[in-house]
Parts: C-alpha cells; sequence; structure tokens
C-alpha cells in the first residue's frame, strides 16, 4: 500500500508523450482496460467505434481520444485526462499529443506531473521527438520518467534491441544534465526506468510479458504503483500562499479569523514562527484546521485553514513561509517561459502575472533568447516567441511577488502570463531568479 504522511492511499499525477503513432493512447487504454477501471458501457461504446473502422478487435486508444477529430484522424491532438485507482494507489493520467506544433500541450500536461511515461517505437528507436520531450520532462523538473520501448512484438521481442534504445536515451539524458542517473544508483530515486512493452498485446504493461523473460524489472502499473511521489512535497521549504479569509462569526467562535488554501510544499506546525509575504510582517501559528478538526501538524499537499497568533492584516494572494528563511519578494523576474498562445509574446507586451493565488500587472522587459529543444542550445534575441517556443523572459512586475526558483520548488516557481483584455492565458513560466544587475 502507497499512502500519504496521514495514512491514507496517495494519487499519482503522470503524463504520457511520444511521436505520433508511438501507441501513447493505446498504452493508456490498455492500463485502463487491464486494471479493470473501464466500465461496461465504455467498452461497449470503444467495440462499436472500433468496428465502425472495420477492425476486428476493440482500440483501446479509443478510450482516452475522446475528441472526434482525433477518432477521426487516429491521432491525440488535445490534453485527454483520465482517473483511475488500483488497491494500492490512484491516478490521474494525461495523455499528451505526439507532434511538434502541439508541444504546449505536453508542457501543460507534464507541468503537474510527479512522472512521465516517454513511449518509443522499437522499430524506431530515439527519433527527434524523444529528445524533445525527454527535454521538456527535464526542463519542466518531473521527477520520474519511463521510458517505454513499446511494439516489441513487432521486433521479435529481441532483447538487443531494447538495450540498444535505453542506452541511446540514457546518454541523451546525460548530456541534459540530469540527475539519477548511472550504474549503481538505487531504483527507486533514479529518473528514469527503462521498461519493454508491447501495449496493443498487454506485454509488461499491467501483466508481467510471457515472451520477454529476459527482462526482469517492474510492469508499467507495478512502477507506477512503487515509485515514490508525495514525499518529495513535504521535504520542500513550507509555502503556504492564501487563497482566502475565512469568518464565519459564530457565537461557538465569535473572533474566528483562519487562513485558508492548500499547502504548497513543506509543512505546517503549531508554534511555528512564519513570515507572510510580501509585507514580511511575522507572528506564530496558533491552530490549523484540517476538515474542520485541529490538528498538531499538515503537510503538502493538505487544504487547511491556519490561525495566526497576531492580528496581521493578510489576505489573498499572502504567502505564509518560515520567518528564519522565506523567499525574498522581487519586483524583476528571470524565467523560461513556453508560449502557448497564438499571438506572439514580444518586448513591452503587458500582461498579468498570476503566481499561485496572487495575480499582479506585469510587462515584458526583454527576451533574451530562444531555446531549441532537441539539444537545448540558446538562440539569442529572437525578438519574439511564438506558440510552442520555449525560451528566457525577463518580467517587471507592477508589485512584489514571493517566488522561489523553480529547481528549488516547482509549485511557487511557477506562474503564468495573462492577456488582461481578455483572459487568454498567454504564457507558462518557470522562474529562474532575478535578472542580472
Amino acid at each position: 500500500m502507497t499512502t500519504t504522511p496521514s495514512g491514507t492511499v496517495d494519487t499519482l499525477r503522470f503524463a504520457t508523450a511520444g511521436s505520433v503513432d508511438d501507441g501513447k493512447s493505446t498504452l493508456v487504454g490498455r492500463l485502463l482496460h487491464d486494471s479493470k477501471s473501464v466500465l461496461a458501457d465504455q467498452l461497449e461504446a470503444v467495440e462499436r467505434a472500433s468496428a465502425n473502422r472495420g477492425q476486428e478487435g476493440p482500440d483501446l486508444a479509443l478510450l482516452t481520444d475522446g475528441l472526434r477529430a482525433e477518432r477521426e484522424q487516429g491521432i491525440t491532438i488535445d490534453v485527454a485526462y483520465r482517473y483511475f485507482a488500483t488497491p494500492r494507489r490512484r491516478f490521474i493520467l494525461a495523455d499528451t499529443p505526439g507532434h511538434v506544433q502541439y508541444t504546449r500541450n505536453m508542457v501543460t500536461g507534464a507541468s503537474t506531473a510527479e512522472l512521465t511515461v516517454i513511449l518509443v517505437d522499437a522499430r524506431n528507436g530515439v527519433v527527434e521527438q524523444t529528445r524533445r520531450h525527454a527535454a521538456i520532462a527535464a526542463l519542466l523538473r518531473v521527477p520520474h520518467v519511463v521510458l517505454a520501448v513499446n511494439k516489441m512484438d513487432l521486433v521479435g521481442y529481441r532483447e538487443p534491441v531494447f538495450a540498444t534504445i535505453a542506452e541511446e536515451f540514457t546518454a541523451y539524458a546525460t548530456e541534459l544534465g540530469i540527475p539519477g542517473w548511472g550504474p549503481g544508483g538505487n531504483p527507486q530515486e533514479k529518473w528514469c526506468t527503462a521498461i519493454p512493452i508491447s501495449a496493443l498485446a498487454g506485454d509488461n504493461v499491467v501483466e508481467p510479458s510471457a515472451t520477454m523473460d529476459w527482462y526482469g524489472g517492474p510492469t508499467v502499473l507495478e512502477h507506477l504503483e512503487a515509485v515514490r511521489t508525495t514525499g518529495s512535497l513535504s521535504r520542500e521549504p513550507m509555502r503556504f500562499p492564501v487563497q482566502y479569509v475565512t469568518r464565519p462569526r459564530t457565537a461557538e467562535h465569535p473572533d474566528y479569523r483562519g487562513y485558508a488554501g492548500q499547502i504548497a510544499s513543506g509543512t505546517l506546525r503549531v508554534g511555528e514562527r512564519i513570515a507572510v509575504l510580501p509585507s514580511g510582517r511575522t507572528t506564530t501559528i496558533s491552530g490549523i484546521d484540517l476538515l474542520g478538526e485541529p490538528v498538531e501538524v499538515a503537510r503538502a499537499p493538505q487544504s487547511v485553514t491556519v490561525l495566526l497568533s497576531a492580528d496581521l492584516d493578510v489576505g489573498r494572494g499572502d504567502l505564509i513561509a518560515p520567518a528564519g528563511a522565506p523567499p525574498a519578494p522581487v519586483r524583476d523576474v528571470v524565467a523560461t517561459v513556453c508560449h502557448v498562445a497564438d499571438e506572439p509574446l514580444v518586448p513591452g507586451r503587458r500582461v498579468l502575472l498570476k503566481h499561485t493565488t496572487r495575480t499582479v500587472q506585469a510587462v515584458v522587459k526583454d527576451i533574451p533568447s530562444r531555446l531549441t529543444l532537441d539539444d537545448l542550445s540558446r538562440h539569442p534575441d529572437p525578438g519574439r516567441l511564438v506558440a510552442n517556443d520555449i525560451g528566457t523572459v525577463v518580467l517587471r512586475t507592477a508589485e512584489p511577488i514571493a517566488c522561489d526558483a523553480y529547481a528549488e520548488c516547482r509549485r511557487t516557481g511557477a506562474f503564468i502570463l495573462i492577456d488582461p483584455a481578455d483572459g487568454t492565458t498567454l504564457t507558462a513560466g518557470m522562474v529562474d531568479g532575478r535578472p542580472p544587475s
């Protein structure tokens, strides 16, 4: 049983990625089908749709290819989210597109993932999109990656084919500077685990393959159930963005004033001295309410209400952090961003920057470089970022924000840029630091 610190079954968020026709949706469908997570009417609908397309058996990819355009083309063009559970763990999966023009969708799906499954067609090996998806996973600091070498049935289930692909991918990951690779490492701590599979036949997806006895590692589902995840959030510095202020004003609690939200990272403790940012005022935590009951300790990602000893001016958008090591509020931010809007992002553009629960006005001061994901090389002074581009931007905010570097805390190091005119999301960003003086 994989549990959270509170003793409940935890949830793993993971994403799939790969080139077109590598079998992402089929793998997800096989996971759902073989783990008995498909309702009878869903399976009947897939069987009917498969028969209409002239297929003899059910096409399990249709369990995730939910858009009509996807079913007609046989490709994934949007992020399809599915939810399922086993006795050991709950899962939220995002089946992301393989096309280059949908890079932004892969960024969206992987941005909150704790694990990414990158599929490779055993006949084609590591291709440009494989390297692109590995680079995105590394850029987004996804804690774990599964390299699923798919369609092993089409290469005779030969071990040398799998070994060659795994070695090439490992070499590329090393070039990216990804930690956790190399001989003698703890398998739980490795960034990537390579698994040979056949999603169509079901080999090593949920059940071990009878035709690949040379492979002694876990199946995909076994690895998903066992990989260590949410514990890392509680080990990061404590960050609590205030979502709203609650004042029930009941006869029993006439002076109750609490600050509700979700713990982004770390651990909250009654009696701990904290700072409220960006004001910098300090006090101590006098109480923590979890599901209406007082507790002494709460951990990310629990949603709680915090009570403070002092009567401070605290509202939505403020950040509670340890008084001894709070993030310094800043107005100048350097960030790596993925531009998701069709309208280009250019210097001088005025935007809204949403960071945790705080939204402030900002301006794009500069775009120093654009990133080539194939090799992570940087092209200086691109002048603009268009849809699916990833690059570096320098931002100036109208009000200070208390942010961390994304490498240190994913939740408080991330933000989005919004069009102030219509509320459209323009860009997803990851804080690198402050601009050089």
